[in-house]
């Protein structure tokens, strides 16, 4: 439920309504906008008949139920667009996608597999003018014999290269008990495919106060998606960025599909700000510039780009990962088809 207060409520009348939505056994999430304070009420339905006398209270307007099962991820609750704050580096915003002030990339190898690697990697990624690095320690692998990653040891290199580079960086998590560790060393944790319905992991991330990039599934609906966000927000951590990395259908010309209409929808449906990953969709190095370029066109925040110095010896997802003058030239083009969007060309579409 959503409480709209009146444009002169005062902070007592707002403190007096939250007192009474935490008296019925509900969590009150307080949204204050330019004109009027918005209270959300989020809780189970057996408090709902206690909930029904605060239309009466000093300072409310009125109550309005909440329709979407994602509370705190809607638009219901939240109509202004979340912008996330990565380091330095801020992501999402009102406006959104072509319209907005930067198109966010986010480079790294798939793996951190030596500092010499990732060195180059952050050198690649700077020079090409990428805002966040990225580099997997610890790796998710269909094979229990395929490389896994370096653990701490990854985490201490991607740490330092990120500090040279003067990017921040981030990476995957796979486990709670890893998250004291993660933390320690990433500005930002990343959860993959595989885990996005990791509802213990999603809970101990939430009360984290790091920004967290969450990645649908390869089976997850949309409003699938916005319920694993709505775990995270749940717990008090409202940093989310959501990111579509294709889906498994029938078709086998890709590694999987993206779906590049779940960028629109999700903007439509919830604040956070959403980012395509063309590398873990497409699968080969030749179609990911294309997938970007409708990335910037359909109106997404950003994109997650898989890099390196020599994909013919990457340990992992050699195959989707970009050379040095690929990807110099997919950021020269991101550039100025982002830069035609803004100023106008998008209109005439």
């Amino acid at each position: 439920m959503i409480v709209l207060m009146k444009r002169n409520a005062t902070q007592e009348d707002v403190g007096q309504v939250t007192a009474w939505i935490e008296s019925a056994g509900y969590k009150p999430h307080v949204s204050e906008g330019v004109e009027r304070t918005i209270i959300g009420a989020i809780g189970s339905d057996q408090g709902r008949s206690l909930l029904k006398s605060i239309a009466f209270m000093q300072g409310v307007e009125r109550i309005v139920p909440l329709l979407k099962p994602y509370k705190l991820a809607g638009r219901e609750f939240h109509e202004n667009d979340t912008v996330v704050r990565v380091g330095d580096v801020e992501i999402g915003g009102s406006e959104g996608g072509a319209s907005c002030s930067q198109f966010t990339v986010i480079a790294g190898p798939c793996s951190i597999e030596s500092e010499e690697q990732m060195m180059e990697c952050g050198y690649i990624a700077k020079k090409a003018g990428a805002m966040l690095l990225r580099g997997g320690a610890f790796k998710p692998r269909t094979s229990p014999y395929s490389f896994q990653g370096m653990g701490e040891e990854g985490l201490k290199i991607l740490k330092n290269v990120g500090e040279k580079m003067g990017m921040p960086v981030v990476t995957e998590i796979m486990d709670t008990k890893d998250i004291d560790l993660i933390e320690e060393y990433s500005d930002m944790f990343q959860i993959g495919a595989r885990n996005v319905q990791n509802f213990a992991l999603l809970k101990r991330i939430g009360q984290s106060h790091k920004p967290v990039l969450l990645k649908r599934g390869l089976m997850t609906t949309i409003e699938e998606l916005l319920m694993s966000a709505e775990y995270i927000l749940a717990e008090g951590n409202t940093q989310v960025i959501l990111c579509e990395r294709g889906i498994r259908t029938f078709e086998t010309a890709t590694r999987n599909t993206l779906d590049i209409s779940a960028v629109p929808v999700i903007k439509e449906l919830t604040h956070l700000p959403v980012i395509i990953d063309p590398s873990h969709a497409a699968g080969h190095a030749k179609y990911i510039l294309p997938l970007t370029r409708a990335a910037v066109a359909v109106g997404a925040h950003g994109a997650i780009i898989e890099i390196h110095p020599e994909p013919e010896k990457a340990l992992s997802d050699g195959p989707q990962s970009l050379r040095p003058e690929q990807f110099y030239r997919l950021m020269d083009e991101v550039r100025i088809l982002h830069d035609a969007m803004k100023n106008g060309i998008g209109n005439l579409l």
